[in-house]
């Protein structure tokens, strides 16, 4: 391993870790969740408003940059959604958290064999980082004439039609931990460590509110971890009450669970390797486990359709996976159709991202079922 890389993965102390202890110091501990939103926010000193996030050269990876079969199938299914919407003159393609625009650039490449789906759309990307902005801009540059704007938050999206993808967004949603202990249930904060001088979790000192959605405590073991998303909740609300008004789909794919349940699923990763989630905010990516029941029961309950969860590997296998590989690998090299093989196999396979990752669709109440659920 180089200098660089050795440096690269010590922890060292951060401006906003520094201004954190001071607010807890002043104030008192925080939220697990108030931590994630300037862990990962923060305007100045956030991981995804300063830092490469993506790629062999950033902390991580997800699916489109591991193949291309993943955003081109994703585009069929949005091209067939908006045929189910009557082949609409005028629509918002919204992709929350776009990434590098990769999944955007294979989702166009593949909306080519209906040329009317790109003629028509208004391609609307929320997306805080500056950085990332000029990456998608220059990516989807190479794509064609696309009408495009980006926005800081979906709650900016214009009304009317729309189709909308998130890949990896939800699990990023700041959640709520909560422990049950000897005397219930406890809220787990971010306060100091013993000797003060940095980060730490600590027990709130009195129960959580009533309203706050929790099991009973006598039911669950000593010692259990409970996550809410409270900004999960109100995002599939805020979804499912605009497709409620107006015609269209929104598709969330993630790494979560079917069922809502106990378990400790937060963590950080930072060079492709588990970090600890207290150390050098900023530095890091942090993410937790969608909690996908939530999300559904949000939508149901909001009037919305929902279909799914159904694990990934089995999303990308009813839109055709297997042709689009072997018609992808024909007349290749030996050494490309592995390549290829070794992609598909990463993000379908039930050992590797095909089960863990669970893909849901909201849709508009008078649609028909989508495709591949």
């Amino acid at each position: 391993m180089s200098d660089a890389a050795d440096t690269r993965m010590t922890p060292e102390t951060t401006p906003l870790e520094e201004r954190l202890i001071r607010l807890i110091k002043a104030n008192g501990p925080i939220t697990i969740a108030d931590y994630m939103a300037d862990a990962l926010g923060h305007p100045h000193d956030g991981y995804y408003t300063t830092r490469n996030a993506i790629g062999a050269e950033g902390d991580f990876t997800t699916a489109p940059e591991i193949t291309q079969i993943f955003g081109e199938l994703v585009g069929l299914w949005l091209v067939q959604s908006w045929i189910d919407l009557g082949e609409p003159a005028a629509f918002n393609l919204i992709e929350l958290g776009p990434g590098r625009g990769v999944l955007m650039a294979d989702v166009m490449r593949a909306a080519r064999l209906r040329p009317d789906f790109a003629r028509t759309a208004h391609l609307y990307l929320v997306e805080a980082s500056g950085r990332l902005r000029h990456e998608q801009q220059q990516r989807l540059a190479a794509v064609g004439s696309l009408k495009l704007d980006w926005l800081d938050s979906f709650d900016d999206a214009p009304e009317g039609p729309c189709l909308i993808v998130a890949n990896e967004f939800f699990d990023c949603l700041p959640i709520r931990q909560f422990v049950r202990r000897d005397t219930g249930w406890r809220e787990q904060l971010v306060g100091l460590n013993d000797d003060q001088t940095g980060l730490g979790f600590i027990d709130a000192a009195a129960p959580p509110l009533p309203e706050t959605p929790l099991p009973d405590a006598a039911a669950v073991e000593r010692g259990c971890v409970y996550e809410v998303s409270e900004e999960a909740d109100t995002l599939a609300r805020t979804i499912a009450r605009r497709l409620k008004d107006h015609p269209g789909r929104a598709l969330i794919i993630d790494y979560g669970r079917l069922q809502s349940g106990a378990g400790d699923t937060l963590q950080a990763v930072r060079g492709h390797a588990f970090w600890p989630v207290l150390a050098s905010p900023g530095r890091a990516d942090i993410t937790a486990h969608v909690d996908f029941e939530a999300i559904a029961n949000a939508a149901i309950e909001t009037g919305a359709g929902v279909f799914g969860p159904i694990p990934q590997g089995a999303f990308l296998e009813n839109l055709g996976l297997s042709a689009r590989l072997e018609r992808l690998c024909a007349g290749k090299a030996p050494k490309v159709q592995a390549e290829i093989h070794a992609g598909a196999h990463r993000v379908a396979a039930p050992s590797q991202m095909g089960e863990i990752v669970k893909a849901l669709c909201i849709s508009a109440p008078q649609l028909p079922r989508p495709p591949a659920f």
